[in-house]
Parts: C-alpha cells; structure tokens; sequence
C-alpha cells in the first residue's frame, strides 16, 4: 500500500504537526510565568483563570507528543525518555506542580496560601519553558548516548540497547545553544500569553495596555534571541545518513537543508512574518486584540520548519556526540512497515480531534473573562 520511506516520512510530518502545536500552547506555561508581572491581585486571578480553562490542552498534546514517537520511532523514545531521564522528569514535574496549583489555588483553608501557589505556577511555567526547549535543541546539537542494537540478541551481554554519560541528559544545560533556544522558548511564550490576555480578559484600559508593553518587551527579546539561535543553528554541523546506513558529519547541514528544500524555507519566512507582524500590530496599534492568531500560526510554521530541517534530507534528528553511527533518523529508529501503516490508518481521526480541540478552545473563550465573573460564586481557579 505503502512504501517504508513513505511511513517515515507521514509519520515525521505528524510529529512536527504536533510538537508545533505544543510549543504555541506553551502559552499557558508562559502566562504563567507573567502572573508577577501585576500587584493586582483582581487581575492575578483573572490571569489565572484565563490560563486555567486552558492548562489541560498544553499537558495533553505533551502527552501525545510523546506517545506519538513511543509508536512511531520507539528507539527515540526508549533512548531519550528512558536514558535522559533527568530532563524529562523535571518537564513532568513542571506540570505536576502547575495541576495541583490550578487545583488549590482558591480553595478555602489551604495550607500553603494562594500566592505561594501563584509562585509554583510562576516558576514551573518558566522551567517547563527553558527545559522543552533545551530538550528540542538536542534535536541539532545532540547528547551523550551511544546505541548497540546486537546488545538485545548477543549472548552474554546486558539487553539494554542505549547508554548515555552519567549525567543521563543533564549534560544538554552544558551548551550554550541548547539554553538559548531554552530563553526564546520562554520569551515566545510569553508573548503569546500577553497577546492571549488581551483577547481573553476585559480587565480595563490600563490592563490592556500593560499587556502591550509586555508584547512589545518580550516580542523584541524573542526576536533578538531568535536570530542569536538561527545563526548558531545554519551554521553548526550536522549528522546525514547514506543509503547504506551510514552516518557522516557534513558542514552546515541545517543551511544546506533550508536551500536544498527551498520549500521549507519559504513557510519559516512566512511564519516569522506573521509573528513579527503580530508583534509590530499588537503593541503599536490601540484597539486591535487579535494577535494571538497570527502569531499563532507564525509559531506553528516555525516550529513544523525547525522539525523538518531536523528529521527530512536524509538528516540524523538526534545526534550522537560520542558515537556519530549511534546518531538517530527517521530511517533507523521507526517501527516496522507494519506498525506504521496500522497506525497510519488511525491517523484518519486527527482531523477530526484537531476540530473539537478548536471548538473547545473557543467555546472557552468566547466571553472575555471580567472582574464581575471573578467575584461571583461559580467555579474559579
């Protein structure tokens, strides 16, 4: 029905689909991280509860995320999740910690208080930005694991496929280019957040306005950052694989990638158009609170192009810094013909989640949240 390198391919392309939409609903993560950003505490709440209507959706697609390479490149996941568990861990507990906050923030006689939840939700939003985006830089830079596939059938050995440095992916803080890509992770996600408060919260004039200057900071960080990243990015070396299987180190792999698929350079031009413009339009313009569409949109084609360039043109996705051969790709670490094409079939429900997930994210915010509904009796966070 269909070819392997096909499968690999489709199935690549939905991993970039939905780290894209995770890194836009890091929004949430970010807004949380701007909850100090007011002394009000009328305002704190309705940020909150803005972002807490939201929270599910950021933790679901993570989820997904993940068991979407468990089922399509388990060697990926066995390797990473399993060996640079330490990275991984501490993103889990970031989202631990952000539930149980939305959950006792405003219940009465809690113990800690509602402004020490305030500060999980704060610094857990920070952290789960910084260590996603540390995570995903790995992805070009590369970690400390070597992999022997023999190790599950020779006699005599341990069947464990992966090893990694004793840091177990702790070792992905020591490069610089991986926390870059950590702050603009964090700085876009704050610009979203403010943009999403401006279109979800009718908190008066002088809100409004703080909210802009907060795009207009945090656009121009990102912006700044983003570019220090782009040109440590299209100028690193990467891992490509031969027909054989085979693994060399080529000089500018990423900036090859971007000329060779000239088509993905293209979209990621586009998306950092739409992000710009949405950045320009929302601080500079007085009444316009429709950013966050544009600028979602521009993230999502980023980010789908940062996976492309990482995954397609015969690219190792996960570079190995002590045993290049070890490096991963789409073509080495799939599973069989058989299991992709089985869940290929089940694939044909994206759409059709994708639409309920939308109706859902507008059924939420379809009415601007207002100080009269905070301080009323149903249920807030």
């Amino acid at each position: 029905m269909f070819t392997l390198e096909f499968l690999q391919q489709y199935w690549w392309f939905l991993i970039s689909v939905l780290g894209a939409i995770l890194v836009f609903l890091l929004l949430i993560q970010g807004g949380q991280s701007l909850l100090f950003e007011t002394r009000n505490e009328m305002e704190r709440t309705m940020m909150v509860n803005a972002l807490g209507r939201k929270w599910e959706l950021s933790f679901t697609t993570l989820v997904v995320f993940g068991g979407a390479f468990f089922a399509s490149f388990p060697l990926f996941y066995s390797t990473s999740f399993g060996g640079a568990y330490w990275v991984w861990i501490l993103i889990l507990l970031t989202f631990v910690l952000q539930a149980v906050s939305y959950e006792f923030r405003s219940k009465k006689g809690n113990l800690l208080g509602t402004r020490t939840y305030d500060a999980f939700l704060s610094i857990g939003g920070a952290l789960a930005c910084i260590l996603l985006g540390a995570a995903v830089s790995t992805f070009f830079f590369g970690a400390e694991f070597t992999v022997e596939k023999q190790n599950l059938v020779a006699a005599g050995t341990s069947p464990v496929i992966s090893t990694w440095a004793p840091t177990h992916g702790l070792e992905a803080f020591l490069c610089y280019e991986n926390i870059l890509l950590g702050v603009v992770v964090l700085l876009l996600a704050r610009t979203l957040a403010a943009m999403f408060f401006i279109k979800t919260i009718d908190g008066g004039i002088s809100f409004s306005e703080r909210c802009k200057f907060m795009v207009m900071r945090y656009g121009i960080a990102f912006a700044l950052f983003f570019v220090a990243y782009a040109v440590c990015l299209l100028f690193a070396d990467g891992y490509q694989w031969a027909a054989d299987g085979s693994i060399e180190r080529v000089a500018n792999k990423y900036l090859w990638n971007l000329i060779e698929m000239w088509w993905v350079a293209i979209i990621l031009v586009v998306g950092v158009v739409l992000v710009l413009y949405a950045i320009i339009r929302t601080a500079f313009t007085k009444d316009y609170n429709n950013g966050i569409w544009p600028c979602g949109i521009g993230t999502i084609l980023v980010v789908l192009c940062l996976f492309w360039i990482a995954g397609y043109n015969h690219t190792a996705y996960y570079p190995s810094l002590l045993d290049p051969q070890s490096s991963l790709t789409i073509a080495n670490s799939s599973s069989s013909e058989f299991t992709l094409t089985a869940m290929s079939i089940v694939s044909v429900l994206v759409p059709f989640v994708a639409a309920y997930t939308i109706y859902a994210w507008w059924s939420l915010t379809r009415k601007p949240i207002t100080p009269e509904e905070m301080q009323g009796k149903d249920h807030k966070y």
